[in-house]
């Protein structure tokens, strides 16, 4: 019989552990967490940037609770959705938890994330265009009490080790008539994990048995 099990591994040095014994056991989360998606092999996005501690990440989510159960706020396919956390994870083998150190306003930025809410997903990842796309809507959403926003802008990035933007990417942009972003500001989840202000608090994984 299979039986799906959310377990808290012993990572690397530098990063917390708690004990997380089961699915809906999830206590230790706080407001404004971040929870990044490790993907379960490379993609396009992997290819060309990569998370903290060599980790390839793709996606990142926003937790909050609502009247004391736990939720998500992300920008998915489907738009600016948000969910319960168990639906969430269902199908993902791998999520680590980023918290904030310093100073966060998480009820400001939980309701800046809502009030995105139903805006479309950015499929080709450029500024100000009325859509938006994961890291997107962390950077647009997180600010300290002062209302200064946590996550600037960065020059985005669609090139391998080599330099050279991957044929993905230009065929991508190309489908669309469009040029490569290459270096317009921009984020991606993996650079978010990598930000100072950002501490890889927990890894769990889905083990079948």
């Amino acid at each position: 019989m299979t039986r799906l099990l959310l377990l808290l591994l012993f990572i690397t040095s530098g990063w917390d552990v708690h004990a997380q014994k089961n699915l809906r056991d999830f206590g230790n989360l706080r407001d404004g967490d971040l929870l990044f998606v490790v993907a379960p092999s490379a993609n396009a996005i992997t290819e060309v940037t990569q998370g903290k501690n060599s980790l390839p990440i793709d996606h990142v989510a926003i937790f909050f609770r609502h009247e004391g159960k736990p939720m998500v706020i992300e920008a998915n396919y489907n738009g600016v959705v948000e969910r319960e956390l168990e639906t969430f994870l269902q199908g993902k083998q791998m999520v680590t938890v980023g918290r904030i150190k310093g100073d966060l306003d998480a009820a400001t930025t939980i309701r800046k994330a809502h009030s995105c809410l139903g805006m479309p997903y950015d499929f080709v990842f450029l500024p100000d265009n009325g859509a938006v796309y994961c890291s997107e809507l962390v950077q647009l959403s997180y600010v300290d009490h002062a209302g200064n926003p946590l996550f600037s802008a960065i020059p985005m990035s669609f090139h391998d080790d080599s330099g050279e933007i991957t044929t993905y990417w230009t065929d991508f942009y190309a489908r669309r008539a469009l040029d490569v972003p290459e270096g317009k500001p921009g984020t991606n989840p993996n650079e978010i994990s990598h930000r100072k202000c950002v501490r890889i608090k927990y890894k769990w994984q889905r083990i079948d048995k």
